[in-house]
């Protein structure tokens, strides 16, 4: 992540926080669909019926359901990055925003990033290990402990993993999030970014994840906050995106943006800074319906 942030402690989450299992989500074996459906480590006490599914025709004009669940109160981040994304609540247009609460308007999606860290140069002082705790590749410390928080990453030897399973005994702690996190080898030409909550490749800039009690997976979703961002093509953003990916702290009225790269983070953070607040719209027809 880039230092270009001040560090703002306000209550907000982060984009790294708040994405720290969205890649992670992308797994399709066993440990990996529990993680994509939350299931694997449950919260505490009985499901809210307001994480169900809303009855049919329940949707406000932008066709997200006027009774998804609210936005979610997370603990602010603490860990090492943090100072990189934590932003103020700031310039969201409409509607009062208390100040110290972190609470947005019920028009508003709260708005993240994730993105895929690449290992780099250095000691490979740490290993990364499958469902099996079978060693997949030695790495280095500052990798193993961005890609157990990001849960999908591209190894130095080319080679793409993704989240597996959680509570590994062969695993390091990771120290952002204090999971033992075993991965799984993907195919990189198949999957060059990682493996989203529908088992296709997720794609930056186009996937989000997002709490699919709110927005179904599938959903072509249409953010007008993003038009005219930039790309690393040097073409700007149409604001059309897939519903592609989950992740168990993805709650809510929330979009988390696939950015596929740690500068582009940085850069989208700058321009749409996580926590602002973005208005969606579903199935717009400004947005082609993505492929089958």
């Amino acid at each position: 992540m880039s230092a270009m942030f001040q560090p703002m402690r306000v209550v907000a989450i982060t984009a790294a926080c708040a994405a720290c299992v969205m890649s992670a989500a992308a797994c399709m074996t066993q440990g990996g669909l529990a993680w994509v459906e939350g299931v694997e480590s449950p919260p505490e006490g009985p499901i809210s019926p307001d994480l169900l599914p809303p009855p049919q025709g329940s949707a406000s004009a932008s066709g997200v359901p006027m009774d998804a669940p609210p936005l979610a109160t997370l603990p602010p981040c603490d860990g090492p990055d943090c100072e990189d994304e934590v932003v103020t609540l700031r310039d969201y247009g409409k509607g009062p925003r208390p100040a110290n609460t972190g609470a947005l308007p019920d028009d508003l999606f709260r708005n993240t990033y994730y993105d895929f860290p690449a290992e780099g140069a250095g000691t490979k002082d740490a290993t990364i290990y499958d469902a099996t705790c079978s060693s997949i590749a030695k790495v280095t410390r500052d990798f193993h402990d961005r890609v157990c928080v990001q849960g999908s990453g591209k190894l130095a030897s080319g080679g793409t993993v993704s989240f597996a399973k959680r509570g590994c005994e062969c695993a390091d702690v990771c120290p952002r999030t204090g999971h033992k996190i075993c991965f799984e080898a993907l195919d990189p030409k198949k999957f060059p970014h990682g493996r989203g909550a529908t088992g296709k490749p997720i794609v930056p800039l186009y996937t989000i994840a997002v709490d699919s009690a709110v927005i179904p997976l599938g959903t072509v979703v249409y953010i007008a906050d993003f038009v005219g961002l930039p790309k690393p093509d040097g073409t700007k953003h149409d604001r059309c995106f897939l519903a592609a990916d989950r992740g168990t702290r993805v709650i809510g009225r929330q979009v988390d943006v696939f950015t596929g790269d740690p500068s582009v983070t940085a850069q989208w953070n700058k321009l749409v800074p996580s926590n602002r607040g973005v208005r969606v719209v579903l199935n717009d027809s400004k947005c082609p319906k993505p492929a089958p």
